[in-house]
């Protein structure tokens, strides 16, 4: 029977292909980060937390998730999401108040997919006592 060293054990550890890491970007599975929030076990408590889990909700092409995490009065009518857009990564820039503390936030990240990059400053507020997207400047 073949020995095992410390990287063979490492490598059993890593997340198995059906709960794979968050798109966000944090060392959480899909499941235990940005997955709990798509399926309505809790709110963002921050407005980082909701522009993370918005991301993922863009890559997993969850429309649902991010029309009800949208603003009402900037809120479209439906989405019209590009399938052809493969989102490859979650850089956050900045963070301006947002926290379980404040009413309004902002966040500028840097979202790249295959062939380029979309940079934004987001803003958020809460409505209702949960976090929501307003709008944001692309730069």
């Amino acid at each position: 029977m073949p020995r095992r060293t410390p990287q063979s054990r490492n490598q059993r550890r890593s997340a198995p292909a059906h709960n794979p890491p968050c798109p966000c970007g944090l060392a959480e599975t899909y499941e235990a980060c940005c997955g709990r929030f798509h399926r309505g076990e809790g709110a963002a408590p921050t407005a980082e937390a909701l522009m993370r889990s918005r991301y993922s909700a863009f890559v997993e092409r969850d429309e649902a998730y991010l029309l009800r995490t949208w603003h009402p009065r900037t809120r479209p009518a439906q989405l019209d999401l590009d399938q052809a857009t493969r989102w490859t990564g979650l850089e956050i820039l900045a963070t301006t108040e947002g926290t379980p503390f404040h009413t309004t936030g902002t966040v500028t990240f840097r979202a790249s997919y295959t062939g380029g990059s979309l940079h934004e400053r987001s803003r958020f507020e809460r409505a209702d006592g949960a976090w929501v997207y307003v709008d944001g400047d692309v730069s």
